[in-house]
């Protein structure tokens, strides 16, 4: 049975609040639609021949009612009670560097379920947390009133590829972006091997931020599949109050490491001092000008970077934490030590980049490429979040009607951390139902990045 939009949704919204059982949310009926942010098929050339700072999310990015999916056997509905915004959705609110409905049209041709997904619209988010209110047939492990956080693995389990490490799987995607009915929306469907319980101490906010890039950076720095970090490395951390930059940090420092975090203002120092990195570089000071033209680095700076490094922890990196791309990776490939590992999972400053291939090979570094975290990595993530050992780095929140507006943060890095969004929670400050872990790990802690984006 399903009923209109607003009324349902009060229901479950109170219900959720209330603290009801998973009974009680289970027979709550389900609106035949619900309220999502979405880019349009219609739409895809509305900036075509514009630079990419002129293609503003705000006018891409529109937020109503969408229809509400059948659910699959291996896949839950979750009321979404918040969300956050990545880059990715910055690629697909702006159409680059090329529209997502081609993933959604490759999905569509897989199965029946698929094909639920291949639509004129596409509902985008690859964060959330929430409350399950209904499992489908096969799901064992779940039931509704579980409190759950997101992680944006969409992998078929049922292909040989995708196990050992699902993320080599020849079908592995991102949900919410190369994927439909994603996190940035009251509702949402994903699949149950999805899903990961949601720390206690958290609000929905707080909880929302972390799995994409908390997970992200574990793999890329903790995990057998990155850069298998050890204790005395040397790290050196670009953006390291960003997004993926900020649990970085926190990976380095527990894991015995000496982080060398790159930040962009004296504030952002300090907010690295208060994370335990002793060394950071100032860009706004140092003002390194890698690319003396468009077309041409100046190694003179990679050298300078390297002095820099050096004159703070006496050595050169074992292991760069890149994710620029374009704008910094010739410098990583230089400062990286004699048999170092740039390891690389994004490139937000562009994709074609650069580098002086002679320092690589005959110094003996690699590049090892990531991209994402298995369901084993993210799960391990999650758990050291919920243990208190790595905090959120939640910095702003905006209410899901001015998704675009907290998109347009994001493309302009205007923000650190992450950018919240509530979608079903009413405000913010809800979800926390261990306030005792909570003083415990402590305030200042769980909130250090809501201060410095105050």
């Amino acid at each position: 049975m399903t009923l209109g939009y607003i009324p349902v949704m009060e229901a479950i919204l109170d219900a959720v609040q209330s603290g009801a059982s998973g009974d009680e949310l289970a027979a709550i009926p389900l609106p035949e639609s619900y309220r999502a942010a979405f880019v349009r098929k219609k739409e895809a050339e509305m900036f075509a021949g514009l630079p990419s700072s002129d293609k503003d999310p705000r006018n891409s990015l529109h937020v109503d009612e969408v229809a509400l999916p059948e659910l699959a056997p291996d896949e839950c509905y979750v009321a979404v009670m918040a969300s956050a915004i990545n880059f990715n959705t910055v690629w697909t609110s702006i159409f680059e560097p090329l529209p997502t409905f081609g993933f959604l049209r490759r999905l569509g041709r897989e199965s029946v379920w698929g094909a639920r997904h291949d639509l004129d619209y596409h509902v985008v988010g690859s964060d959330a947390s929430g409350v399950i209110l209904r499992t489908g047939s096969a799901v064992r492990n779940w039931a509704p009133g579980d409190r759950v956080v997101i992680h944006c693995n969409y992998v078929d389990d049922q292909d040989p590829s995708a196990h050992d490490d699902s993320m080599l799987a020849s079908n592995q995607r991102i949900w919410g972006f190369e994927t439909n009915f994603g996190g940035l929306a009251e509702l949402s469907v994903v699949k149950a091997n999805q899903l990961m319980p949601k720390p206690a101490h958290l609000t929905w906010e707080e909880a929302a931020c972390n799995a994409l890039c908390n997970s992200t950076s574990y793999r890329m720095l903790v995990s057998k599949n990155g850069a298998c970090m050890k204790q005395g490395d040397v790290v050196l951390i670009w953006g390291a109050t960003g997004g993926l930059g900020g649990y970085a940090v926190q990976y380095v420092v527990n894991g015995g490491g000496i982080p060398v975090g790159v930040v962009s203002s004296p504030a952002k120092v300090k907010l690295l001092e208060s994370l335990g990195c002793e060394a950071a570089i100032d860009r706004s000071e140092k003002a390194y000008r890698f690319w003396s033209d468009e077309h041409t680095q100046d190694e003179s700076e990679w050298r300078r970077l390297g002095a820099d490094i050096r004159a703070l922890v006496g050595e050169d990196p074992d292991i760069v934490f890149e994710h620029p791309g374009r704008q910094t990776m010739g410098a990583s490939v230089f400062v990286a030590k004699r048999g170092g590992v740039v390891v690389t999972c994004a490139a937000t400053s562009g994709y074609m980049v650069e580098y002086d291939n002679r320092h690589l090979w005959m110094k003996l570094k690699a590049i090892k490429s990531s991209h994402f975290a298995n369901y084993r990595e993210a799960w391990d993530a999650n758990r050291l979040i919920s243990l208190g050992r790595i905090q959120p780095v939640l910095s702003a929140v905006f209410p899901l009607a001015e998704v675009g507006e907290a998109t347009r943060q994001v493309q302009r890095n205007l923000h650190e951390g992450k950018i919240g969004v509530l979608c079903l929670a009413p405000e913010e400050g809800l979800g926390v139902s261990d306030p005792e872990f909570r003083q415990k790990v402590g305030e200042d802690k769980i909130t250090a990045f809501r201060r410095l984006g105050a």
